[in-house]
């Protein structure tokens, strides 16, 4: 990561918290929740969501968004339907 594009890293509530809280071995709906809770109050946030979408990263809770919510956002309903003939 560039240092210019992750400057705002600095700023993020999740710097006082267990890394495994946002990058679990084993996911669980309670760790989850609770990952949310703290990105819901960061300052960062939108910077940290945006980078997430653009380098498409594939592991943990970034900008309050998993891994399926990131794919979601970047590939909306309906992406793969067939072009017209």
């Amino acid at each position: 990561m560039p240092l210019e594009e992750t400057g705002w890293l600095r700023g993020g509530a999740c710097r006082s918290s267990d890394p495994e809280l946002f990058f679990p071995l084993a996911p669980s709906p309670a760790q989850e929740a609770r990952a949310k809770e703290i990105c819901a109050g960061c300052r960062v946030l939108q910077e940290c969501r945006s980078y997430a979408l653009r380098a498409g990263e594939a592991e943990g809770i970034w900008g309050g968004l998993t891994p399926q919510e990131r794919r979601r956002s970047r590939f909306p309903a309906g992406w793969r339907t067939p072009a017209a003939s």
